[in-house]
């Protein structure tokens, strides 16, 4: 939990790294550096019996580091991927994004099981859950080449130079203020990022509860099936899903606009998940696996596309762009997918008591999935009623560019009144007699 609060302070810091100070590229240089070293002390951390208290706090400390680091990581990888892109690729180079987040929560579960199954339960307790962490030592460096290589967003570098350039012709430099003070000072804007907060919802606690926590439901909490078995049929799922999510993000450039397909999968998302938990009364594996692929499918019809999506709420400035998809993105796993998790197991209990008084029916074992039902409702309103995207997926490109253009031709009208105002003043203390032609010094431009 101190890793999801975490989060949003990330955000806020990556945010202004990548929209202010030194740009989308550098910016996931740094969050890849530091959930790296993290990693990597965690797995080198003393034991509780060699350090008491200092160990436990260590691993806090550490954990909150890393939440910092997501806070702009995924986010990162979002706004450099569609800004390289073009309007007709945006979805399939976002869900890329996604599918690779998806595949390391894949590969940590790969190397996990086969820490379990190499070693006994005495040296996994012992030394064995260190292999985990320092397995982050093979994968740093390819990251940070991957990314180092990577061009830097064309969109944030115009938009940086062409405010330079506007500062040049000031009359009197105005202080720049933090990119989330702009973010949260216009009442559009704010609107923007709670409509965001809104559809994610849905997505967020979807995710989770898929992934996360229903492999302790079906385990720990039900009993009916192994810890193995529930990891295995878990492992199997997220394989399936990451499938879905590349079709998704292809598909999802395919129609008109980029929100159809988002309110297509949204209904599915509240009929799937309550749908899912039922299923699990079926007293059958395939019933089991064909619940969750079904839930996985109707979820990556909604976050196929979501990346371009939020990427696209904030293209108009590039110099917020990154802000406001870190922090949107962030508050949104912070409220709704960090207490998921918590939520659901507390519905669980809950539902014991009700299906004691209740004869054995069906509906309480479904509030879960009821809970992430209503999360679908207020998404479906959210991107109908609130946000107002201004982009799609024929037109967008268009009229990113007309807005740009337009804010171009604002600098440069700035500059031509700038310059005809230091002449006007040059004429007039030459015609005035206050200084001679061989002492007066024009100003420099």
């Amino acid at each position: 939990m101190a890793a999801f609060l975490m989060r949003p302070l990330g955000a806020i810091v990556f945010g202004e790294m990548g929209d202010r100070l030194v740009g989308r590229r550098n910016a996931l240089v740094f969050s890849i550096l530091l959930i790296t070293i993290p990693s990597i002390l965690m797995g080198l951390l003393p034991t509780y019996d060699s350090w008491g208290v200092a160990a436990p706090v260590l691993l806090v400390l550490l954990r909150m580091m890393q939440g910092l680091s997501v806070g702009g990581q995924l986010a990162g990888s979002y706004v450099i991927s569609i800004e390289q892109s073009s309007p007709r690729t945006r979805g399939f180079r976002g869900s890329v994004c996604d599918a690779s987040s998806v595949g390391g929560f894949l590969l940590a579960s790969a190397v996990t099981t086969l820490t379990r199954s190499v070693l006994s339960d005495d040296q996994v307790n012992d030394w064995g859950w260190r292999c985990p962490f320092l397995f982050s030592l093979l994968l740093a460096p390819v990251l940070y080449k991957i990314v180092k290589n990577t061009e830097e967003s064309r969109l944030w570098t115009e938009r940086s130079e062409q405010q330079e350039n506007e500062g040049v012709v000031r009359e009197t430099e105005r202080k720049e203020t933090p990119a989330v003070v702009d973010l949260f000072s216009s009442p559009f804007r704010r609107r923007q990022l709670v409509g965001m907060v809104g559809v994610l919802s849905a997505v967020s606690s979807s995710f989770y509860t898929l992934f996360l926590w229903t492999p302790v439901y079906l385990s720990h909490l039900r009993g009916i099936l192994t810890e193995k078995d529930a990891d295995l049929m878990n492992f199997v799922v997220v394989g399936f899903y990451i499938c879905f999510l590349l079709i998704s993000g292809k598909l999802s450039d395919t129609f008109p606009h980029r929100m159809d397909l988002i309110r297509i999968g949204l209904p599915g998302i509240i009929v799937a998940c309550p749908t899912m938990f039922g299923m699990f009364e079926s007293e059958s594996r395939f019933g089991y696996l064909f619940a969750q692929l079904s839930f996985g499918l109707c979820l990556s019809l909604v976050q196929g596309s979501m990346a371009a999506w939020e990427v696209e709420l904030w293209m108009a400035d590039p110099t917020l762009s990154f802000t406001g998809v870190a922090i949107g993105h962030n508050l949104a796993s912070t409220l709704f997918g960090g207490t998921m998790p918590l939520i659901a197991t507390f519905l669980f209990y809950r539902a014991d008591k009700l299906d004691a008084s209740s004869s054995g029916m069906l509906w309480p074992r479904v509030l879960p999935g009821l809970y992430v039902s209503i999360l679908g409702f207020l998404a479906l309103y959210c991107i109908s009623k609130v946000v107002r995207h201004p982009h799609d997926v024929r037109t967008g490109d268009a009229k990113l560019k007309q807005q740009v253009a337009s804010k171009n031709q604002r600098g440069k009208k700035a500059s031509r009144d700038q310059k005809a105002k230091l002449l006007k003043l040059e004429g007039e203390l030459l015609s005035g007699g206050g200084l001679s032609t061989e002492s007066y010094i024009p100003p420099v431009l």
